[in-house]
């Protein structure tokens, strides 16, 4: 499990995702975002789902990869399916047994949010995947360059933020090699019920911890030997240009809002029972 979380890694690969500014990576997920969210129906979230696999498909990251990062919140994905079949009791009753009822709402329902999760996730995941860390700094840095001005300078915010994403792939070695080093030393961590599994885990948080603090020390270090000054007279060594393809991204960005747009208002909002009935 602790290897399959690929949250904050970087994949290389030479592909038009790839050549992209930061800058249009980071519109196009905050647009995305906001649209899955608008989405109100099954067509608009489908259109969505179709738009994530031709970005999945641009980027050459293979389809292993991007489901191997959907396992870490699959739990998540399957606690909020329950809770909605479970309280949502609208549409036509397939269950109806003691306490138990299971309604074609409350199922539609669960499918609805758990593509929304997964589409949320795996949009911010590309992210990581096709932009390096100092391109995703350089391009928050430029973003946010604008309010400068008005005397708020959101520089170490990136740079925090940044920081996080680029160490949670070796935060996530380090536990592995904590475990595989406690495990040849008779430790258990997938034997017993949760409790014990739970418990089995602490034993990780202190050597973690100490070596976490021990690698922030270092890094510190490391930027202090580099005048490092907060990003006053920060220059860079690949100046962020738009290209061509970074404006036709931006014209295609607008056509996909109104796509959505346009699908919520001619399809009306999601209707479990109407769902349902045209599914049969």
């Amino acid at each position: 499990m602790i290897k399959d979380i690929t949250i904050g890694q970087y994949v290389p690969f030479n592909s038009v995702i790839h050549r992209l500014d930061p800058r249009t990576k980071l519109l196009f997920t905050v647009v995305f975002i906001i649209m899955v969210f608008v989405s109100n129906n099954f067509i608009s979230l489908f259109f969505n789902l179709l738009l994530s696999a031709v970005v999945i498909g641009l980027s050459k990251i293979p389809v292993k990869t991007v489901v191997k990062g959907l396992r870490p919140i699959l739990l998540v994905v399957v606690i909020t399916s329950v809770l909605q079949i479970a309280y949502v009791k609208t549409g036509i009753t397939l269950i109806d047994l003691w306490k138990i009822r299971i309604t074609s709402g409350g199922i539609l329902t669960a499918v609805f949010m758990a593509i929304r999760i997964s589409l949320l996730i795996v949009m911010s995941t590309m992210l990581t995947y096709t932009t390096s860390p100092t391109s995703l700094t350089n391009g928050l840095d430029r973003m946010f360059a604008p309010f400068k001005k008005i005397g708020i300078d959101f520089h170490t915010v990136t740079m925090i933020m940044t920081i996080a994403l680029r160490f949670i792939p070796t935060l996530i070695e380090e536990v592995d090699k904590i475990m595989s080093a406690q495990k040849s030393r008779g430790a258990a961590f997938d034997q017993g019920n949760i409790m014990k599994r739970a418990k089995a885990l602490i034993p990780l948080f202190i050597p973690l911890l100490f070596n976490s603090i021990r690698r922030a020390y270092e890094l510190a270090n490391a930027m202090t030997c580099r005048c490092y000054n907060g990003g006053q007279g920060k220059t860079t060594m690949n100046a962020l240009k738009f290209s061509k393809r970074d404006y036709m991204s931006l014209l295609v960005m607008a056509f996909l809002i109104a796509g959505v747009v346009v699908l919520n208002i001619f399809c009306g909002e999601y209707n479990a029972e109407f769902t349902f009935n045209l599914a049969i």
